[in-house]
């Protein structure tokens, strides 16, 4: 059997329970396994690859195979391929990082679409929203930290602002910057 030709993916991935919305929308080549998914989603979204995380597909889960850390079932996630797991548009997956935070992401291929020879991908096309801190405890704390580094009324905001390390903007994100960042073919 052939392998599939490689397609372009456009893929929307939202921070689960952010209001207003934390998402990106970018380009991945469809034959991007899942570990290279992975990295990249730390890129586009603003994290610092510093927890565990994994995919959830249907009763499926995809994840790195870690010496100290076993999930039952877990598949390894340097063998599976984008397109294998977002096959047509609306297809999702979750991909959650950081478990004791539960930063959980709706990752969705909204577009597929030849690829140009041209072009490198991935590519950061259109964003919302500036990446929470990873150690402010989950999606609740980072709306408290938000409370805090913003109110200079707000009891906790000196300590929050020095702990941060200055004012912070939940709505500043940089395409450019990350779309530098990204490992690009």
């Amino acid at each position: 059997m052939a392998p599939s030709p490689i397609k372009v993916y456009q893929i929307k991935v939202t921070l689960r329970r952010s209001r207003p919305a934390i998402w990106r929308r970018f380009e991945i080549l469809s034959h991007t396994k899942l570990g290279r998914v992975h990295r990249i989603l730390q890129i586009v979204m603003g994290w610092t690859n510093s927890h565990l995380h994994h995919f959830v597909v249907g009763e499926n889960c995809y994840g790195a195979p870690h010496p100290d850390v076993t999930f039952h079932g877990e598949k390894d996630e340097r063998r599976v391929r984008l397109d294998e797991v977002l096959r047509s548009p609306k297809n999702r997956i979750r991909y959650e990082y950081g478990f004791s935070d539960g930063w959980v992401h709706d990752v969705v291929l909204e577009r597929i679409r030849e690829r140009d020879r041209n072009e490198r991908y991935p590519v950061i096309l259109d964003a919302q929203g500036a990446c929470p801190p990873e150690a402010v405890g989950g999606i609740d704390g980072y709306y408290e930290f938000l409370e805090a580094v913003v109110n200079p009324r707000h009891r906790a905001h000196k300590r929050t602002r020095e702990w941060w390390g200055g004012p912070f903007d939940p709505r500043e994100y940089d395409i450019e910057e990350h779309n530098k960042a990204l490992p690009r073919r």
